[in-house]
């Protein structure tokens, strides 16, 4: 009981100063401002992510009710943008946790005396890395919808040749 006690007048007198308190807040700007950027681009990533879906989910009952309309030929390339928006949307939102972890492991900073730099640094690269992949498939996503409507069939019919090839090889 005694070592507990002692361990939280420790921790008190750690924290109690205001001085380090505000160096936590403003450490954890930066992390905070990114945070929020990335809720951004999350919201935008989910509404093209929705209306692939929407999207996907209408052609597809076009084609099960037979009707026989170009756009079904436009699927293959359809699935293929909602895929790369989606691994987009979860390394954004993997890379907003890995931030929400970073503030955290800055305010602990406060409380704890290892030096802890390290994670906090190999955590920011990680972070980094994932927005990276995240950002450059987005963009990959964005410039294939760019497409005409004929570029989009002719990669359909790319993509399912490569299906094709695939499965005769396996």
């Amino acid at each position: 009981m005694l070592d507990f006690l002692s361990l939280t007048g420790e921790l008190i007198e750690r924290t109690s100063s205001t001085v380090r308190v505000q160096e936590m807040v403003e450490l954890s700007l930066a992390p905070v401002f990114l945070l929020a950027g990335i809720g951004a681009m999350l919201n935008i990533m989910n509404l093209r992510l929705t209306w692939l879906f929407d999207r996907i989910e209408m052609i597809e009952r076009m084609e099960e009710a037979g009707e026989d309309n170009r756009e079904v030929e436009e699927l293959p390339a359809l699935i293929q943008r909602q895929q790369f928006a989606q691994i987009a949307v979860k390394l954004s939102t993997l890379a907003a946790l890995t931030i929400c972890i970073v503030i955290a492991i800055l305010f602990i900073s406060a409380f704890i005396e290892p030096r802890i730099g390290s994670i906090v640094a190999a955590l920011w690269i990680a972070t980094m890395a994932q927005l990276s992949v995240a950002l450059a498939l987005f963009f990959r996503e964005t410039s294939m919808a760019a497409a005409t409507a004929r570029e989009r069939r002719k990669r359909s019919r790319e993509i399912l040749a490569r299906r094709r090839e695939r499965e005769s090889a396996g």
